[in-house]
């Protein structure tokens, strides 16, 4: 994993360690091209706000995509 910056609710997510939940892999739409469905992990870290949720995956070489709950 790389650090580009991301965040989620203010925690530099590649600087914590994720913990896979035991739900499903979720199929949801690619970022870039809503009409390709790719699979997702969900996944928790301890963030300095707390618990954060959200899911990830590889969508190739190195380029991931991040949902977050609404």
């Amino acid at each position: 994993m790389t650090k580009d910056g991301l965040t989620i609710d203010g925690a530099d997510i590649w600087a914590l360690t994720w913990h896979r939940t035991r739900e499903p892999t979720l199929q949801l739409p690619h970022p870039t091209y809503p009409d390709q469905l790719d699979y997702f992990d969900i996944y928790e870290v301890d963030g300095p706000a707390g618990r954060l949720r959200f899911a990830a995956g590889e969508l190739s070489g190195g380029v991931w995509g991040f949902y977050v709950p609404a």
